[in-house]
C-alpha cells in the first residue's frame, strides 16, 4: 500500500513533508516501536519520536503553562477555551486533557468561521499585509509574521474578543442561519 502511495505522490508530482506525518504501528495491542514505514526512501517518524503538534496533550500543557506565566491568577478564575470541533480538537483524547484542566469548552458549530475570531477578526487583516510580499525562505515568512504580530496594538484582539458575542447573539437570533 505504501509503494502504490508513492507512485501516486510522483505521479501526481507532491511531495512527501516527513515533518507533517506520523506513524503508528500495533501488535497484540501494544505499540510497536521497531515498526517504521518508508515513503518516498524517508521513513514515517513514529508518534512517540516526535508527537503531533495538534491539540493534543503537548499543546495543551504548553498553553497552560503560557497562561499561568502570563496571566496569573486566571486558571484559578476559570478559562473558558473555544475550538472549532475539527477532529483534532474534538477528539476523546483532547476532550479528556480539557476536562482534567477543568476548563470550560465554549460549544462552537462546526464549520462556522463567522463565529472564529481568528477567521473574521484575524486572518483579512493579514493578507492585507502579506499581500504582493514574497518570500525567500520560510524564515523569512516567519520573520516577517512575527514582526506583523509584534506590532498589532492590545486593542486590535480585544475588539476581536469582544465582538465575538454580538456574532454569537446574531447566531442565536437567527436560530443558526
Amino acid at each position: 500500500m505504501l509503494t502504490r502511495l508513492d507512485v501516486l505522490m510522483s505521479w501526481c508530482r507532491m511531495e512527501f513533508k516527513p515533518k507533517k506525518s506520523r506513524s503508528l504501528s500495533m501488535r497484540r495491542g501494544k505499540v510497536d516501536e521497531a515498526t517504521t514505514f518508508p515513503v518516498a526512501e524517508r521513513q514515517i517518524p513514529t508518534v512517540s519520536q516526535e508527537p503531533v503538534k495538534s491539540l493534543g496533550r503537548c499543546t495543551l500543557d504548553r498553553l497552560k503553562e503560557a497562561i499561568r506565566r502570563k496571566r496569573p491568577g486566571l486558571l484559578r478564575r476559570g478559562v473558558v477555551f473555544q475550538h472549532d470541533n475539527a477532529t483534532p480538537h474534538s477528539a476523546n483524547f483532547t476532550q479528556q486533557w480539557l476536562k482534567r484542566y477543568g476548563w470550560e469548552i465554549l460549544p462552537h458549530p462546526a464549520h462556522s468561521p463567522d463565529l472564529a475570531p481568528s477567521d473574521f477578526h484575524l486572518f483579512g487583516p493579514l493578507k492585507r499585509h502579506l499581500g504582493g510580499m514574497a518570500f525567500e525562505t520560510e524564515d523569512d515568512l516567519i520573520s516577517e509574521l512575527r514582526n506583523w504580530f509584534d506590532n498589532l496594538d492590545v486593542d486590535f484582539f480585544r475588539v476581536g474578543i469582544n465582538s465575538l458575542l454580538s456574532r454569537w447573539q446574531k447566531c442565536i437570533d437567527l436560530h443558526g442561519d
